[in-house]
């Protein structure tokens, strides 16, 4: 039982660590971009990433 908790622990920490990178690189994307077009893409995927649930 220890040894799939830590399993699932560590997976739970890669996956947030993915989820981390991605988000850095598209938000340094939608920053540091030459084109308008590019930088509005990068803006659209990070409002998909950082899209919150309706309040209640």
């Amino acid at each position: 039982m220890s040894a799939l908790l830590t399993n699932v622990a560590a997976l739970a920490a890669a996956s947030g660590l993915s989820y981390s990178v991605a988000l850095l690189s598209v938000a340094l994307v939608s920053v540091v971009s030459r084109t308008p077009a590019r930088r509005r893409d990068a803006r659209a995927t990070l409002a998909l990433l950082l899209r919150r649930a309706p309040r209640a």
